[in-house]
């Protein structure tokens, strides 16, 4: 992989969500799909195989990761350096070398991680809304000044993110014409409230593309995606907390 950029900027964020995570490997590319601990968010990872100048899988494997581990290893890359990741059937390691002014070797010990598979795939979302990741980010820190959780509203032409406490409030509003609102579909008036903690993590991803979406309905959970065209997608679901209005 010469675009080590993809795994040093989406691997830290993931691992400040969940411990451990495992990895499938196939002939398509590889795919990380788990919840965390508390069962609040779910993180969905592909990374396909045209992101690597080489890629190899002779048959699918599951390798089991600590992801402060990885994440530690990862940030070790400077832009420009190769990443080769190997791991051989019978072994208990992954082998990662990383080739730049020199060659450096790092073997990360496998882990035995169960998990069930969250039936993300039941999820009907009635609103999707693609935008400026800034804008996200903006409306997250707005509201983090305010209190723990944000409110997102949406409707044909407008979207909303607010924020109250007892005696301040935050507001970011967008009208469908805004330039840096890039689509808006939504079938209904929706609103739904989510805990900040999660979102001003997942938020962090808006630096490996130039416009994420976002999928909620009401009292609903939300997808939260971002996309390096032909290389790889990063998705967040994250629960709803229920309002007490």
């Amino acid at each position: 992989m010469s675009d080590v950029d993809l795994l040093k900027n989406s691997i830290p964020i993931i691992s400040e969500i969940i411990d451990e995570g495992v990895f499938k490997f196939n002939k398509d590319g590889i795919t990380l799909l788990s919840p965390d601990r508390t069962m609040v968010s779910v993180i969905d990872l592909k990374i396909l195989s045209s992101a690597f100048e080489e890629y190899n899988v002779e048959e699918e494997e599951a390798l089991g990761l600590n992801m402060s581990n990885f994440s530690a290893l990862l940030k070790r890359l400077k832009t420009g350096d190769k990443l080769i990741l190997e791991s051989a059937g019978n072994s208990n390691k992954l082998t990662m070398t990383i080739k730049g002014s020199s060659t450096r070797k790092f073997e990360i010990p496998l882990v035995d991680v169960k998990t069930d598979k969250p039936p993300i795939d039941q999820l009907n979302f009635v609103t999707k809304l693609e935008i400026d990741p800034e804008i996200i980010e903006q409306g997250i820190s707005d509201a983090e000044i305010i209190g723990d959780s944000i409110i997102m509203e949406a409707g044909p032409e407008s979207f909303r993110m607010h924020a109250k406490g007892d005696v301040s409030s935050a507001q970011l509003e967008m009208l469908k014409s805004d330039k840096g609102l890039l689509k808006l579909e939504a079938s209904e008036a929706t609103k739904a409230q989510y805990p900040l903690e999660y979102m001003k993590k997942m938020i962090k991803a808006g630096k490996l593309a130039k416009q994420m979406s976002i999928e909620f309905g009401t009292d609903y959970p939300m997808r939260m995606s971002f996309k390096s065209l032909d290389k790889m997608q990063l998705s967040f679901i994250l629960a709803p907390r229920v309002s007490e209005d």
